[in-house]
């Protein structure tokens, strides 16, 4: 708890503020991680625009695989 860069109250007063969900976790003790990423995909789901953005990306970056595939005679350049 002294640790903390920010505090519960910092952070559950920027998310307020910036209209976000606030959730605390620790990469550390592995606490709350698997719930935020829950919590994150039922948030994505509920808004239909973040879907279309995700797909976007997902597409974006199928685009740039397809655009940068290896030489077939070997090496690395065209």
């Amino acid at each position: 708890e002294t640790e903390r860069a920010v505090s519960h109250e910092e952070g559950l007063a920027l998310a307020k503020e910036l209209g976000c969900l606030f959730l605390e976790s620790s990469a550390k003790t592995r606490e709350n991680v698997e719930q935020c990423f829950e919590e994150l995909s039922l948030k994505i789901m509920e808004v239909p625009r973040l879907l279309e953005e995700g797909s976007t990306v997902k597409r974006n970056m199928l685009k740039q695989k397809q655009e940068h595939k290896p030489n077939p005679n070997g090496g690395c350049c065209s």
